[in-house]
C-alpha cells in the first residue's frame, strides 16, 4: 500500500485548493462541486492541526479568500459581511446553546431560525427609499460594485414599498442584505434553452448566479432569471429593527423577498425539529439549500455577545451532512457474489457522506475501474446514490502519488483467488467463476448454511435443499424463511409431517447465535473460530458490517486478507440486500458472552484422537468457552498431543513454553 507523507500530501492539497479557488472566485468556472472542495480544505486542515509545522502563510486555510478580478469598483462595507460557523449535528447545536445561556447569564432569549440559501450574497443600499447600490459580500470587508447588474434582476425595487407603520424604513439610509439564486425551475428552463440552441448546459444554479452577476454586460445579467432573496435589514439606529423576525417582516412591508420558512423558537428542543423536518423536506425548497442558520432573535442580545474572529458568538450554520466526499483509496479488494460473479470493491478511509459513514464502495466491473482509471492509492470523490449505496465519481488526478499503478483486474483475480478460475463470456462485463452456475453456487450456500456446523437446521439436508431449489422456491437463502407448509407438501419429497417438521426447525433458526450465524454466511476465510472471535468483538452484526479494516485487524487471528475479504463481502450489493431481507422475515442473531470452565484458554491440538474426532473437540473446547487454535502460538495454553503428532507443532510449543498434554487431560478439562 502507498504510504504518503504529511509534508507531501499538504503541499499537493495546497496547490490544487488555490487552483480551485481560482477557478471558482476568478474565472467563474469551476471544475468541481462545493463538497469537494471543502472535504480537501477539510483534509488540509486536519493535517495541519497534526503537524502545525506545516502551516504557510500562503496556506488557503490562513485566508479568507482569493482576490475578486478587476472590473467593477471596490466598495467598503460600512459593517462587515460576517460569515458563520459551521455546526454538524445535535450535540454541536446544543453546546453552542449552552454557550449562549452562559453570556447572557439567564436572561430569556429566544432562537430565529431560517433556511441558508445556496447563492451569492450581495448587500442592497437604499437611500429614502430608492436604490443606490449593490455590493458584493468580497472577503467580508469589501466587496464590489454591481449595481447595474442587480437592478435586472426583476424581484428587486428600486424604491421600496410604503407600508403603514414602516415609512421609517424610507427615509435616510436601509441596507438589505441577502443571496442572489437562481431558482430550480428557472435553472432547469434555462438549460432547456441552452440545449435547444445546441449549446452546453449549465453544472448547477449557485455557479451560474455567482457567474452572472459579475458579467460585465448587464444586458446579459438580464437574459438570466436571477433571484434577490434577503435574510437581515440594517439601519443606523439599530433600535428600530429590535429582533431578527421583526427584520423579516419590515423587508416583506417594504416589498423584499424573504424565505416563508424562517419562525422563532424558545428552546433547542424546538429548533431541532426544525432542523429536522427541513432536513427532510429541503428539496422540495424552490431553491438549493446545505442548512440553516440558527441565531438568538433579539438584537441587542446578539449584538452584546461579540464577535470571535470572523463569527458572530449569536449565530451558527447548521450544515446537513455532505453529499460528496474526497478520500484516499486503500486497497481495491474483488467479491464473489451468490452468482459466482467477481465484483471489485474499493476500500478507503472512512469518510461521512450524507449523514453516514462509508470505507468502501462497488466498483462495478473491470470495464468500470479501467475507465476511470482508479488505482490503488489515488484520492478520490465518492458520492451516495439515491443516497444509499455509496460509488466512486471520479479520481482527483491532480494527487495521485507518482508511483501508482494501472489496475490489472485479471492479475488481482489470480492473486486473490489462486484456487478459482474466471472467465468472461462474449459480451459480458463481468468476470464469472468458471464452470459453475448460480443455482449450483446456491445449492452450496444453503447446504453450508443448515450445516451441524452452522445453524443445524433438522432435515435441511443436500437432498432436501436440492429439491427446493430446482423446485424454484428458494432463489437465496433467507427465502427458506418464506417457506410454508403448503409450498413443501407439493414436492415429491414431502409429506405433512415431513413438511411441518422442516418449517418448525426452519423457524426455530430465526435467534440463531451471533457467531454461527456469521460463519452460516460463508464469508471467505472465516471459519468457525474466527466467527467467534467476531462475535466477540463487535457483538452485533450491525457493527461488524460497519466495522473498518482497522478494526477488525485488531481481532485476534485476523489479519489483513482475512479484513478485507469481511469488508468485500458487506460491500457487495447482493450480501447488502441479503442481510436486510433476513431482518424483514424476522432472523434476529444473538450474542451472549461466552461463558464456561475454558473462557481464556486457547488448546491446539496435533495428531489423532482415539475418543473423538478433531471436529468434536473443536466443538465441545468452544461450548466451554475456550478457543480451539489450528497452530501453536504465544497465547497457546495447552498443545494436545495425540497419535501420530506433528514434530513441528511440539518443537514450537517448546519454544514458546506451551504445556503439552495427552487425550485423557483433555476429556478431563471437557467435562463439565
Amino acid at each position: 500500500m502507498t504510504q504518503i507523507l504529511p509534508n507531501e500530501r499538504a503541499r499537493e492539497l495546497r496547490d490544487l485548493i488555490n487552483r480551485y479557488s481560482y477557478e471558482y472566485h476568478v474565472n467563474d468556472a469551476p471544475s468541481v462541486d462545493d463538497a469537494v472542495y471543502d472535504s480537501l480544505f477539510g483534509e488540509l486542515k486536519q493535517i495541519e492541526a497534526a503537524h502545525p509545522e506545516l502551516v504557510t502563510i500562503d496556506s488557503p486555510t490562513q485566508r479568507v479568500g482569493n482576490e475578486l478580478k478587476g472590473g467593477f469598483q471596490k466598495v467598503a462595507h460600512t459593517s462587515r459581511m460576517l460569515s458563520l460557523n459551521d455546526v454538524f449535528g445535535r450535540a454541536e447545536v446544543e453546546a453552542w446553546a449552552q454557550r449562549m445561556d452562559k453570556q447572557l447569564q439567564g436572561v430569556p432569549h429566544e432562537y430565529f431560525a431560517d433556511i441558508k440559501m445556496d447563492g451569492l450574497a450581495c448587500s442592497l443600499v437604499y437611500y429614502d427609499g430608492l436604490l443606490a447600490q449593490a455590493v458584493t459580500r468580497g472577503d467580508s470587508f469589501v466587496g464590489e460594485d454591481v449595481t447595474n447588474n442587480v437592478r435586472t434582476i426583476p424581484n428587486v425595487p428600486l424604491r421600496l414599498r410604503e407600508t403603514s407603520g414602516f415609512e421609517r424604513l424610507l427615509t435616510g439610509r436601509t441596507e438589505v442584505r441577502g443571496e442572489i439564486v437562481m431558482l430550480k425551475k428557472d435553472f432547469e428552463k434555462l438549460n432547456q434553452r441552452q440545449q435547444a440552441a445546441g449549446k452546453p448546459v449549465f453544472k448547477n444554479p449557485r455557479n451560474l448566479a455567482a457567474g452572472t452577476i459579475r458579467q460585465l454586460d448587464p444586458k446579459l445579467v438580464a437574459d438570466r432569471p436571477l433571484t434577490f432573496i434577503a435574510y437581515d435589514l440594517i439601519r443606523e439606529d439599530p433600535n428600530e429593527i429590535p429582533t431578527n423576525m421583526f427584520a423579516y417582516e419590515a423587508l416583506s412591508a417594504i416589498g423584499i423577498r424573504r424565505n416563508q420558512q424562517a419562525s422563532v423558537h424558545t428552546s433547542i428542543a424546538s429548533v431541532m425539529t426544525f432542523v429536522d423536518m427541513w432536513g427532510d423536506r429541503r428539496h422540495d425548497l424552490p431553491f438549493n439549500t446545505d442548512g440553516l442558520v440558527v441565531k438568538v432573535n433579539n438584537r441587542a442580545q446578539f449584538e452584546s455577545l461579540g464577535i470571535v474572529g470572523k463569527q458572530p458568538r449569536a449565530a451558527v450554520a447548521y450544515k446537513y451532512a455532505a453529499e460528496q466526499a474526497t478520500t484516499i483509496v486503500k486497497d481495491i479488494v474483488i467479491s464473489i457474489g451468490r452468482t459466482g460473479a467477481a465484483t471489485p470493491v474499493a476500500v478507503f478511509d472512512p469518510v461521512s457522506i450524507a449523514g453516514t459513514t462509508v470505507q468502501h464502495a462497488s466498483l462495478h466491473n473491470a470495464d468500470e475501474i479501467a475507465r476511470k482509471d482508479i488505482r490503488i492509492g489515488d484520492t478520490v470523490i465518492i458520492f451516495k446514490a439515491g443516497d444509499i449505496i455509496p460509488q466512486v465519481e471520479s479520481v482527483v488526478t491532480e494527487l495521485r502519488p507518482k508511483n501508482t499503478q494501472v489496475f490489472h483486474y485479471e492479475q488481482a483475480l489470480k492473486e486473490q483467488y489462486p484456487e478459482l478460475e474466471f472467465e468472461r463470456q462474449g459480451a459480458d462485463v463481468v468476470y464469472r467463476v468458471k464452470n459453475t452456475n448460480s443455482e449450483l453456487l446456491l445449492k452450496r450456500a444453503l447446504q453450508y448454511y443448515a450445516s451441524r456446523g452452522a445453524l443445524d437446521i433438522d432435515t435441511l439436508g443436500e437432498k432436501n435443499v436440492v429439491a427446493l431449489v430446482d423446485a424454484g422456491l428458494v432463489n437465496d437463502i433467507a427465502d427458506i424463511y418464506t417457506l410454508t407448509i403448503d409450498d413443501l407438501i407439493e414436492l415429491e419429497r414431502f409429506g405433512n409431517l415431513s413438511s411441518e417438521k422442516l418449517i418448525n426447525a426452519i423457524q426455530a433458526s430465526k435467534a440463531p447465535k451471533l457467531e454461527k450465524f456469521i460463519l452460516a454466511l460463508g464469508i471467505r476465510h472465516v471459519g468457525a473460530q474466527t466467527a467467534i472471535d467476531l462475535a466477540d468483538a463487535f457483538e452485533s452484526m450491525d457493527r461488524l458490517q460497519h466495522a473498518t479494516l482497522d478494526q477488525l485487524t485488531q481481532v485476534e487471528g485476523v489479519g489483513k486478507v482475512v479484513a478485507e475479504s469481511i469488508v468485500a463481502w458487506f460491500a457487495d450489493e447482493d450480501n447488502i440486500r441479503l442481510l436486510e431481507k433476513f431482518t424483514s422475515l424476522g432472523v434476529r442473531p444473538v450474542y451472549t458472552r461466552r461463558s464456561g470452565k475454558l473462557v481464556g484458554v486457547s488448546i491446539v491440538i496435533t495428531g489423532t484422537l482415539e475418543s473423538m474426532g478433531r471436529d468434536e473437540a473443536a466443538e465441545r473446547i468452544r461450548a466451554m468457552g475456550g478457543v480451539f487454535q489450528s497452530a501453536v502460538a504465544k497465547d497457546t495454553t495447552y498443545l494436545v498431543a495425540g497419535g501420530k503428532v506433528g514434530a513441528s507443532k511440539l518443537k514450537k510449543a517448546e519454544q514458546y513454553g506451551v504445556q503439552i498434554i495427552d487425550e485423557g487431560r483433555l476429556i478431563e478439562l471437557l467435562q463439565a
